[in-house]
């Protein structure tokens, strides 16, 4: 049996060697969710309370404790280590989080245009609508004019010597 010739115009498969389930209810948007809510908390003047208090106490109790009950002698390598950790996992977090406001904003700017579109479209419809009613009344008898007309009428009967008289009906 001949061997199959790889295509070369199409993308060679790769095999999955792991896949990673989430748990079921733990989707990206969850995790997205999740994500800002952590580094909205973490720009809070709370955070900074908390995290400056606890490193406090932390130092605070590794200088001054009786030297059996301390953990974390003088360079304070595991405090750093933490500290490093917390870091670590906030600034991905802080990412994910713009990036989902970018594209909320980027969605936001679109719909914004599309109905700044229509508005414009309408607004030009619009101005031609009532561009075309101004031609429309130019060619049309305004009262005035009736008026005028009418009054001009009565002027050349009463030259004529003709009289006119209301009717009480009030048609004339």
């Amino acid at each position: 049996m001949a061997e199959r010739r790889p295509r070369i115009d199409q993308p060679r498969e790769t095999p999955r060697r792991w896949k990673i389930s989430a748990p079921a209810g733990f989707t990206e948007e969850y995790f997205g969710v999740l994500s800002e809510r952590i580094a909205r908390f973490l720009g809070t003047p709370y955070f900074i309370a908390g995290m400056t208090a606890f490193i406090a106490g932390w130092i605070l109790w590794n200088t001054f404790a009786p030297a059996a009950l301390r953990w974390d002698e003088y360079p304070f390598q595991f405090l750093n280590v933490m500290l490093s950790l917390q870091a670590s996992y906030a600034a991905p977090l802080i990412l994910l989080a713009q990036n989902r406001q970018a594209d909320r904003d980027r969605l936001a700017f679109e719909q914004d245009r599309s109905r700044d579109e229509r508005n414009l479209a309408d607004t030009e419809f619009l101005t031609r609508e009532v561009a075309s009613l101004r031609l429309a009344l130019r060619e049309t008898a305004t009262r005035d004019f009736v008026r005028s007309e009418l009054r001009d009428l009565l002027d050349e009967m009463e030259e004529r010597g003709l009289t006119v008289t209301k009717s009480s009906s009030g048609d004339a």
